[in-house]
């Protein structure tokens, strides 16, 4: 089970990946790559999922 130091660097580590996914994806929409912010959406709704399960894990301890 990871320690509570570890979720928690998980969890800062994911956020920032979070903003810079959303960052790219406001670039794609401008330069018209529909199909490619429709793949971006979806690794924001996967990194959405972990979050959620690192904060139940954090919470649970």
């Amino acid at each position: 089970m990871p320690s509570k130091s570890d979720i928690e660097y998980q969890i800062k580590e994911l956020k920032m990946d979070y903003m810079n996914l959303q960052g790219d994806i406001e670039k794609l929409e401008s330069t018209g790559h529909n199909d490619q912010v429709t793949q971006a959406e979806q690794r924001l709704a996967n990194m959405e999922t972990k979050l959620a399960e690192l904060n139940k894990q954090l919470a649970a301890l």
